[in-house]
Order: C-alpha cells, then sequence, then structure tokens
C-alpha cells in the first residue's frame, strides 16, 4: 500500500537513524541525502555508541560488523560524536537544515557521562541538537559490554538527564519492556523503573524507542492498555514513544487487530507518538524505506492530524524547540 506525501511533499521526517554501524562504518551523508530525495524532509542523525571487538581468537579472519556475529563484547566508542560533526559540518548551510546530529559516544554508567556531553556541545557548536538513541537495557548487547551494567537507577544516568533538562536536548533511550523470553506471568520490573525515572526528570523529554519492544523482547500483557494509561496520568507530559524499527513493525501490524488498537492509542494521543525508521547505513532508497512501507496499513487508520503529528509534527515540535534552546545554551556557555 502506497501513501501520499503530505502538502510539502515529504513523506516523514525520521525521528530514529543511524549514519553508521556497529564496527563505525557507513553512508556518506551525501549519499544519503541523496537517499533522502524528496521522500524524507529531516532526519536525526547519531552514530552507535558502541563498537564491535573484532576478537581473531573467535572468528578468526571473518569480520563481525554486527553483534550476533560474535561473542566477542563491545565497548564504547566516543569518537562517534566526532565522526557524525565531521560529516554534518561537510555539507552547506541548506543542507544541514535537514539533520539535527545526535550525542550518542559515552558510557551511560559514568558520572563523568554528562561532562562528555557538555564538552561535545562546546567544542562543536552549532551541531548537535539532542542525546541517543543509546542503551540502558538491551537483548543480547547490555551482556556483551565490559564493565558496570546500565540501569535506570544508576546515578550517572539521572546526571545525564538533568544537563539534558538543562540544555534543552531531547533524550532517545532505548529500554526494553522486558527481559528476553521472560517466564510466564514474570512481573516486567523494567517498566515500573522507567516510569520513576521519568518521574524523576519531568523537565526532560524522553523519546522511548521501539515503544520497548526488539527483536525477541515481546510486547508485556495489555502493553498498549499500559501505555494509554500512562498517557492518561502523566503530569507533565515529558515522555514519547517512537514507532521505529521493523522489529517494533512485526508486533504492531501484525494482525488486523494489533493494527486497530494501535491506530486507536495514538488516534487518542497523537502529540506523543513520532515515526522513525531505525535505520543503520542505508546504501538505497528501497532499504531506507522499508519500514515506512511495513506500516501503511497503520497509517491508513490515523486521522488526518494524527498522521501528520506522528510522520512531521511532533518531530518539527521537539527537535525546532531543542535548535533553539541548545543554541541559546551554547552562546551564554562557549569555551574561553
Amino acid at each position: 500500500m502506497e501513501l501520499p506525501p503530505d502538502d510539502d511533499g515529504y513523506l516523514f521526517h525520521d525521528s530514529h537513524f543511524h549514519l553508521t554501524n556497529y564496527v563505525q562504518e557507513g553512508t556518506d551523508i551525501r549519499r544519503f541525502l541523496e537517499i533522502m530525495g524528496d521522500k524524507v524532509g529531516r532526519s536525526m542523525l547519531c552514530g552507535i555508541p558502541l563498537q564491535q571487538q573484532w576478537m581473531h581468537a573467535g572468528t578468526g579472519d571473518f569480520a563481525p560488523t554486527y553483534y550476533t556475529q560474535t561473542d566477542a563484547p563491545l565497548y564504547y566508542y566516543s569518537f562517534t560524536d566526532a565522526m557524525i560533526a565531521h560529516e554534518y559540518l561537510r555539507l552547506t548551510p541548506e543542507e544541514r537544515k535537514r539533520f539535527d546530529p545526535m550525542i550518542t559516544g559515552f558510557n551511560p554508567t559514568d558520572m563523568y557521562a554528562a561532562d562528555h556531553i557538555r564538552r561535545v556541545l562546546q567544542v562543536y557548536p552549532g551541531v548537535f541538537s539532542g542525546i541517543g538513541e543509546f542503551s540502558i537495557h538491551k537483548e543480547f548487547v547490555s551482556s556483551k559490554i565490559a564493565g558496570e551494567v546500565a540501569t535506570l537507577g544508576n546515578k550517572a544516568l539521572d546526571r545525564i538527564l538533568e544537563f539534558a533538562a538543562e540544555v534543552g536536548l531531547p533524550v532517545v533511550l532505548h529500554c526494553d519492556v522486558n527481559t528476553p523470553f521472560p517466564r510466564p506471568n514474570q512481573d516486567p520490573y523494567i517498566v515500573t523503573k522507567l516510569r520513576a525515572l521519568a518521574d524523576r526528570h519531568p523537565d526532560t523529554v524522553i523519546i522511548w524507542a521501539h515503544i520497548g519492544l526488539g527483536r525477541v523482547v515481546r510486547p508485556v500483557e495489555d502493553q498498549l492498555g499500559m501505555v494509554e494509561r500512562g498517557l492518561r496520568d502523566r503530569e507533565p507530559k515529558n515522555i514519547h514513544f517512537d514507532i521505529s524499527w521493523d522489529e517494533t513493525a512485526k508486533y504492531l501490524v501484525g494482525s488486523p487487530e494489533a493494527i486497530d488498537a494501535t491506530a486507536d492509542l495514538i488516534n487518542q494521543f497523537p502529540e506523543r507518538f513520532l515515526f522513525g525508521t531505525d535505520t543503520v547505513a542505508p546504501q538505497t532508497e528501497e532499504q531506507y524505506l522499508h519500514v515506512y512501507k511495513l506500516y501503511a496499513p497503520l497509517l491508513a487508520k490515523l486521522t488526518p492530524e494524527a498522521k501528520h503529528l506522528l510522520l512531521k509534527g511532533n518531530y518539527e515540535r521537539i527537535f525546532d524547540e531543542a535548535r533553539r534552546s541548545v543554541r541559546a545554551w551554547e552562546a551564554a556557555h562557549k569555551r574561553p
């Protein structure tokens, strides 16, 4: 099912996109502009904060590029922020208007992580608009990272979100809604901890990536009902949800009942949802637009207002405000 573009000619803005992969290789930014073409208006722009180690003892001459291809560990790779800034600064001022670069190259268990974010803003003023995507609980990934395990109650994470509120940086956070392969009726304790995190940081714009779903992390019982109750109860309304990733789509458009329930939720709370592809280093337009096309049955059931806000309006509201706020903070905190 093909859906027509809105009046401005673009199909959507991408709230979740990775220019590079788990070995920091990716699509040249000018090539990505060609792929966006006249289909995608704007995109957040981030690398991946983790580097997959190539351990010769494990895979020999096979060089893994994805975390499921090897048992070797992952480690945090701070240079990804410099790489994203470099690519962005290669563009003309007019081309830059189509991107909102994000800071990801930090360890969320490190109390110095907020200082890294501050430093990046001061070294590259005029570049970054937000933080993320970074992960707290992530299937198969969290256990591969050496050192302290990231948690929602970590004081280092609190420092990151406090600084995000001070500057006006929206935060794209990956946090699975449950553990992989849970036992029947296992309590999804992560949900309670995520809500407590949001309550501690009411002035921070948090975008919960994929609504917590994943490759094997399936919806918890009555997940859409849980989200609906949270949307009705929360004040202030600082949590948003992105429906990025083809692995998320397999649940949300997996049946007529799921499509109807998801569409009903977005139609009720259209200002709280964003669309993103979660594509990693695409090489073709077909590859890039794949996730958008998967969601065609859902988009067809949205009201015109809800569809516009999901695909573009909420992105513009959040990231336009972020640009203004972050530029003002940078002007007031110039490096000597």
